[in-house]
């Protein structure tokens, strides 16, 4: 019970969904920035009891006041609640428009049975794709089947950090957390096993104190392993213990964006790549042609996530990382011609590109 007498309101019977979630789905009202559309449909799991997780940088972190769930925010706008049913009588009223369903788990006992309860009625009422956001943590072995059997069919990691000792700084010991960086990755090998190559992801975030060569190799990793990365840039979470910390220079975002799109796509590797002494990216080994061609078709600057029907990215995550405006860190849509000069300004700005004056005049 709620303090007020009321009943609370969890998982699975409920689920928390993202302010643009609810405007996809008809509970809020509102329009998107420049007409963007929001195609992953992300549930998030919820209790009266919380996280249990620390993590530094988290709107859900248990060292924050989330007793009123409605008035919280997490990844800086408010998340609802609704009832599960309500909400998959929507989604599969809207299926032709919605290409993925992701259900995120927290570090909590049921997080498990609900995602798997979670994912077989949505399987069993709509058309719609399912990913899960797994807690390895509360993870055992023959779990990644249960999610599997219950119809899920890509897995995301959230590792975050891009080195052992971040992570236990941000996640483990250093806040008093419970997360270890040996078991993400173990569980992350585990996904591949059981999803395939290419159905599982990892969540890197950009700016938590790494250099970029750091960066670029974890991606490097990711891929080796089989799998692709999902990036993102840190924002300052309310309430959260990093709520003072700043954003990375969109310039270093760029430049990790350009390289993840290289590696994941298999046009480069991250040995390909030259940095300078601050272990800046300086060079990404590709002719100056060819790298032109990558900036121009804007796709290394749009949000990387999983797929839904198509190949074509579904978790979309309009402005999750950067507040709509022309400053945007992921874009939704494909970059305009507006938006690729910007693009360019802010990489020329800081990208010494290392294979010939011509290829940095390009950059321009």
């Amino acid at each position: 019970m709620t303090s007020t007498g009321q009943p609370l309101q969890e998982s699975p019977e409920h689920v928390r969904i993202s302010l643009a979630a609810a405007m996809t789905l008809g509970y809020e009202p509102g329009l998107f920035y420049r007409d963007a559309r929001l195609y992953c449909i992300n549930l998030l799991l919820t209790y009266g009891s919380g996280c249990v997780a620390r993590c530094a940088y988290c709107g859900l972190s248990s060292d924050r006041d989330t007793s009123d769930a409605e008035g919280s925010s997490f990844i800086r706008v408010k998340w609802p609640t609704h009832e599960l049913d309500d909400v998959v009588g929507r989604i599969a009223e809207r299926s032709d428009a919605i290409h993925r369903v992701c259900v995120a788990m927290v570090t909590a006992r049921r997080a498990l049975s609900d995602a798997e309860e979670i994912c077989r009625r949505l399987r069993s009422a709509t058309n719609v794709p399912v990913s899960v956001l797994v807690t390895p943590t509360i993870l055992r072995d023959g779990d990644l089947l249960r999610l599997r059997d219950a119809g899920a069919d890509k897995i995301g990691v959230a590792i975050d950090l891009a080195t052992a000792e971040l992570f236990d700084r941000y996640r483990g010991s250093g806040v008093k957390g419970p997360h270890e960086w040996d078991r993400y990755w173990g569980c992350y090998e585990e996904a591949l096993e059981v999803f395939g190559e290419s159905n599982a992801g990892v969540h890197l975030m950009v700016g938590m104190g790494e250099t970029e060569e750091e960066m670029c190799q974890v991606i490097q990793r990711s891929r080796d392993l089989g799998g692709l990365t999902h990036l993102f840039s840190f924002f300052p979470e309310c309430g959260s213990r990093m709520e003072r910390d700043r954003p990375p220079d969109v310039g270093q975002y760029r430049r990790v964006q350009l390289a993840r799109y290289l590696i994941d796509t298999g046009r480069a590797r991250e040995q390909d790549f030259r940095y300078g002494p601050d272990a800046t990216l300086a060079s990404f080994g590709l002719p100056p042609e060819e790298l032109e061609a990558v900036i121009s078709s804007g796709e290394p600057f749009r949000t990387s996530g999983c797929t839904g029907k198509t190949d074509e990215v579904a978790c979309n995550r309009p402005y999750a990382n950067s507040r709509p405006g022309p400053n945007l860190r992921n874009y939704p849509f494909p970059p305009d011609d507006d938006d690729l000069r910007r693009i360019r300004r802010q990489l020329s700005r800081t990208l010494q590109v290392g294979e010939t004056a011509s290829s940095s005049q390009s950059l321009a």
